[in-house]
């Protein structure tokens, strides 16, 4: 089962949001509160893996024959 981070949403806009992580099924519904104290929370958002390879034949980063589309080119990865 996957590891979900939430904070608390503060009252007061200078308060620091407490970070906790919880770990819950994919299939569960987000937390709307804190486990022990009750206060409201948000899941906080990460970054996932991502892995990229470059001039391997069939290369979605491959560097394209012709002029670049949609701002690709040189090299750069894109995902169009």
């Amino acid at each position: 089962m996957p590891i979900y981070v939430y904070e608390t949403i503060p009252a007061a806009p200078d308060a620091v949001p407490e970070r906790f992580e919880v770990r819950q099924s994919m299939a569960d519904a987000p937390l709307t509160q804190h486990p022990e104290t009750q206060l409201p929370v948000r899941r906080v958002l990460s970054g996932g893996l991502v892995t990229f390879t470059h001039g391997q034949s069939g290369d979605a980063c491959a560097v394209p024959s012709g002029p670049p589309r949609g701002g690709c080119g040189s090299g750069n990865c894109c995902m169009n």
